[in-house]
């Protein structure tokens, strides 16, 4: 049997889960580099278990209708919006999921609204240009505290709490909106539940922890974007459709916007002449903030236990 690990960019998949402990006969390939078309279907083929990372690599009806052999895809997390689960259904595909380990993008979003707020690209870059003594007035960007600021958290789930908790170590007004928020939860957390509009106009950073679905695409465009207090930052660690990019690149060129921590974009990888790369005041990273060791170990400790109880015809964390 012939399993294939896609997308392992970081070159952990092997050495974070015991994939020697899968029966004999089994025969793992990681491939490192994303791969597209005709090279994706020519590395699947023959697979009869797929592990996929994340949603880097689309499973839609057209790529499952050309990998006959496929029995068991796995997907790092409980949820892939990238699969298409109906079909998988349909050619009687067996889906499972992995544990999520969610302190990594919490700490991301953090790493993300620093860089900015202490313009760590900015001056990082200048000291290694041999520039000390740089000079920092209001045009250029002088560092923020982020003590008695206001930050709006666009999603209290398990991310979006876990951020409040430290915006309130760091002595922040927290506010929070989403469509469907608990504000009972949001005032037993010491957060102030609010609407869209107003937590857009009050905060100083607004950092974005949504599930994407067509309910939250687009949550933040230029209208909001125009809402928000000049000089604002904003940072999204979750999912790059949730920005319209276009309104996001015109609100950073024209100096509304304060800055941009992102982590995620509409088209992964980031294609190489992207205006996003050259925008100013951004921190950019590349879809990074669940990469740890410990979430890898969940990842791949979990799919080797998957593909071993669906070996054993008892699946677990099954998703079709």
């Amino acid at each position: 049997m012939r399993i294939v690990v896609l997308d392992d960019y970081q070159h952990v998949a092997r050495d974070s889960a015991d994939w020697g402990s899968l029966p004999e006969g089994v025969d793992v390939d990681v491939v490192h580099q994303h791969l597209t078309g005709a090279a994706l279907r020519g590395a699947l083929a023959g697979a009869e278990v797929v592990v996929a990372m994340r949603e880097r690599t689309a499973f839609d009806a057209a790529l499952l209708g050309e990998l006959p052999d496929l029995r068991l895809l796995v997907t790092t997390a409980m949820a892939n919006a990238a699969i298409d689960l109906d079909a998988c259904r349909e050619r009687g595909v067996v889906v499972c999921g992995t544990r999520m380990v969610v302190p990594g993008t919490a700490e991301m979003t953090w790493a993300l609204l620093l860089a900015l707020l202490k313009q760590v690209p900015r001056l990082d870059a200048g000291v290694r240009a041999g520039a000390w003594q740089q000079r920092l007035d209001r045009a250029s960007g002088i560092g923020g505290d982020l003590a008695g600021s206001v930050l709006g958290v666009v999603g209290l789930g398990k991310l979006g709490q876990r951020v409040a908790r430290v915006a309130q170590a760091f002595d922040m007004q927290v506010l929070a909106w989403s469509q469907h928020l608990d504000h009972d939860l949001a005032r037993r957390l010491g957060v102030e539940p609010t609407t869209k509009g107003d937590l857009l106009a009050r905060s100083d950073a607004v950092t974005l922890h949504l599930v994407l679905s067509e309910r939250t695409r687009g949550v933040i465009g230029a209208r909001e974007l125009a809402l928000m207090k000049p000089g604002a930052l904003l940072v999204n660690t979750s999912r790059g459709p949730l920005v319209d990019e276009a309104a996001l690149l015109e609100a950073l060129r024209s100096g509304r916007l304060g800055g941009a921590g992102l982590d995620v974009y509409d088209v992964e990888p980031l294609p190489d002449h992207h205006p996003l790369r050259s925008a100013p005041r951004t921190a950019l990273t590349p879809h990074v903030g669940y990469v740890t060791e410990d979430t890898f170990a969940a990842f791949y400790g979990d799919a080797v236990e998957d593909v071993a109880a669906w070996l054993a015809g008892s699946p677990v964390r099954v998703l079709t």
